[in-house]
């Protein structure tokens, strides 16, 4: 549901994609709430999150935790999200262009002053996967010492979302251009792959590997909702022009004369 909200704060929810621990899952909330945070998303919990350990890691931030909400897969919790960012410690040939938190802010809240915006973070030992990552606008990544890469899932979480809180004290500098929605954004990948198919570019047998890559270059450009619209209208043309080819083609056969059946003798 889009909410219209003075504190974009209030449009951002936290969703932990199968988190295992109860305690990380209260400690998550205390740092949301200690920055200003109150959704919380649970998809698939590995835990009973209103477990003791869970409480006792949460403190004041009982509420957030009590009033988390609960989905048994990720499709169902982000059917209400407009726009989504993911975070991964893991980087690799198929992953990426990856951003700092404190880069990419200033875009999450721009859009949460009008549409719902998700920010997923993955189980403590694998992280979120290629195909939990792809329905993301945004892929994230938090700097570490190499001596340990990746971060405990309430630490991580505090991170962003104090990133997220420092952002908001700070007033925007210029007015940039509406980037695309989720909901535009799929719609013109949808589009491009149909298209694609059309004309025999990519494979209809397995388009994924790569839309994959076309979904990558598209995080990279920060694409705006008028290029979004662009980009489908040039969609249209192409499959205007080859439909109206294959029209003349057609008419033009019909109009051709016969040059004689070869199974005819008379005809030699």
């Amino acid at each position: 549901m889009l909410t219209q909200s003075v504190n974009p704060l209030e449009n951002i929810a936290i969703v932990l994609v199968r988190p295992q621990y109860a305690g990380n899952i209260g400690s998550v909330s205390r740092a949301m709430k200690n920055m200003g945070l109150a959704r919380l998303i649970l998809v698939a919990p590995e835990q009973d999150h209103l477990a003791d350990e869970g409480r006792m890691m949460a403190t004041s931030a009982r509420d957030i935790l009590e009033k988390a909400e609960i989905f048994p897969n990720l499709e169902e919790a982000l059917k209400g999200f407009r726009w989504i960012a993911g975070t991964s410690g893991r980087k690799g040939r198929n992953r990426g262009p990856f951003i700092y938190p404190r880069d990419i802010c200033p875009e999450i809240l721009k859009h949460a002053q009008s549409v719902p915006v998700a920010i997923l973070f993955g189980p403590e030992d694998k992280g979120l996967t290629n195909e939990d990552l792809a329905p993301c606008h945004a892929l994230v990544s938090m700097p570490t010492h190499e001596g340990l890469r990746s971060l405990n899932l309430a630490q991580a979480v505090m991170v962003f979302c104090y990133e997220l809180f420092r952002c908001r004290l700070e007033a925007p500098k210029e007015f940039t251009p509406r980037l695309a929605n989720r909901f535009e954004l799929d719609a013109m990948y949808a589009h491009l792959q149909d298209v694609l198919m059309r004309i025999c570019f990519i494979q209809p047998s397995n388009p994924y590997y790569f839309m994959q890559n076309i979904r990558q270059f598209g995080t990279r450009m920060r694409l705006r909702a008028k290029e979004v619209q662009i980009i489908r209208g040039i969609c249209r043309q192409i499959d205007w022009h080859g439909k109206h080819c294959y029209e003349q083609g057609r008419r033009a056969g019909a109009a051709r004369p016969e040059t004689g059946n070869r199974l005819d003798p008379k005809a030699d």
